[in-house]
């Protein structure tokens, strides 16, 4: 029986302790010697040409780090960028880490931010956790002897993004990462599930709840762009929880309707305002957010960036703040500067979230307070067709891929906190 083998069968850690570690392992991965395979002006970067599915080595584990054995993962946009090779390849990242730590430099860069599976093998240096556990991963990847990771571990010069600056990440059969990536899995969820949240909910936690974020409070009006996308659907469920008001902006009919069964009260459809890149279709936004709750919004949830940016700044309430942590739709933002110190608004940078943010949000998870966004689920083989729905916004929440997982609906240890849950609110992205 092989390690993989056993995982799937849910051996005991001794036994999982006495399989060898494979030389190779079945990834989604990037080639660098497919970099300039796009031309910049390349209409449709097509990211199936790029996303292979195959063999690559296994690495040698460092003393702070951990093998795990990824059940299931999830695609996040920042493998749609690495598949492009936008905004740079990010074989320039694993060039530059591989000065300090050879292993990440290789021909083939392995993707993924997300993943839940087992613990196979530790690093002689890790204390908290043993083989045989059950857990899910953080994506923030950074250096425990940096004074500045004990304030904040995004604030430290040498913060990674795992599986998109770092090498061997969650899209594949194993996946390494350090021991401060690690939570426990939450026991009602499924591997799916469970694979699909880390990355996006921690993210969303940090930009509304978190101390160095928007600092929601009850009451506060929340404008949420692509509010059932991967962000936006767990921005939505965090505004809910904490008693604020969440004025939800997405794209179709269907998508609106989803809201609305999440509890969203107010809901703008994207399509009747031609062009947010001018100001009379700001002025119309805020008239819209107006009518529907009485006053401007507090904070406006950005993530889509150059098409919306100016509009968002707009309509702050005077003395409100946006906050951003991406900018899925181009990375060069115009905005009317008056609108922004005339009327004492902020802009809050945000990216991804601390380890202690992510317990937080992994604990609300867990609790069933917090509920997964997946929609869709693919065969790893199929990583790239999952890749490509999300470079097309074909998806709503989050798009989860099956490594070593051989069905969906596994690894649920908790069934009675599910029934109390609910299929319903667990399945809610899920088609009807």
């Amino acid at each position: 029986m092989t390690l993989a083998q056993a995982v799937v069968a849910g051996a005991e850690p001794d036994e999982l302790a006495r399989l060898d570690v494979p030389a190779t392992y079945r990834a989604a991965h990037l080639r660098k010697d497919e970099v300039g395979t796009f031309d910049q002006d390349e209409p449709d970067k097509d990211v199936r040409r790029t996303l292979h599915v195959g063999e690559v080595p296994m690495p040698e584990l460092a003393e702070d780090e951990v093998l795990i054995a990824v059940l299931a993962s999830a695609i996040n946009f920042n493998t749609v960028w690495s598949a492009m090779f936008e905004p740079i390849p990010t074989f320039a990242f694993l060039e530059r880490f591989g000065r300090t730590d050879p292993r990440h430099d290789l021909p083939t860069h392995v993707l993924g931010s997300d993943a839940a599976g087992v613990v196979v093998r530790t690093g002689r240096a890790v204390r908290r956790w043993r083989i045989g556990d059950r857990v899910v991963t953080s994506p923030a990847y950074v250096d425990g002897e940096d004074p500045v990771v004990q304030h904040d571990g995004m604030l430290a010069a040498d913060l990674r993004a795992w599986g998109f600056e770092t090498n061997f990440g969650g899209l594949a059969d194993f996946a390494v990462v350090k021991a401060t990536q690690l939570l426990p899995k939450p026991r009602h969820l499924t591997w799916e599930e469970a694979a699909c949240n880390m990355l996006c909910a921690s993210t969303a936690y940090r930009m509304l709840v978190g101390e160095r974020g928007a600092r929601m409070k009850q009451g506060d009006v929340v404008l949420l762009w692509g509010a059932t996308g991967g962000l936006g659907g767990y921005g939505v469920q965090l505004v809910l929880g904490g008693g604020g008001i969440p004025v939800g902006v997405v794209s179709s009919p269907e998508k609106a309707e989803l809201l609305r069964r999440m509890g969203c009260p107010y809901v703008i459809d994207r399509a009747q305002f031609d062009d947010l890149g001018e100001e009379k279709a700001w002025r119309r936004l805020g008239a819209e957010v107006r009518r529907l709750v009485g006053e401007d919004p507090a904070i406006v949830f950005e993530h889509t960036g150059r098409e919306t940016f100016g509009a968002s700044v707009y309509v702050a309430r005077r003395g409100g703040a946006v906050v951003t942590c991406g900018s899925s739709s181009g990375y060069a933002h115009e905005y009317d500067n008056r609108h922004l110190w005339m009327k004492l608004k902020r802009i809050i940078g945000s990216h991804g979230a601390n380890y202690q943010e992510c317990h937080e949000v992994n604990r609300l998870i867990s609790l069933g307070l917090i509920h997964p966004t997946l929609s869709t689920v693919y065969p790893l083989t199929r990583a790239a067709e999952a890749a490509r729905a999300v470079q097309l916004n074909q998806h709503v929440g989050k798009v989860g891929v099956l490594a070593l997982a051989p069905a969906e609906g596994l690894g649920v240890e908790d069934p009675g906190l599910r029934e109390r849950v609910g299929e319903e609110r667990l399945r809610l992205f899920r088609p009807r």
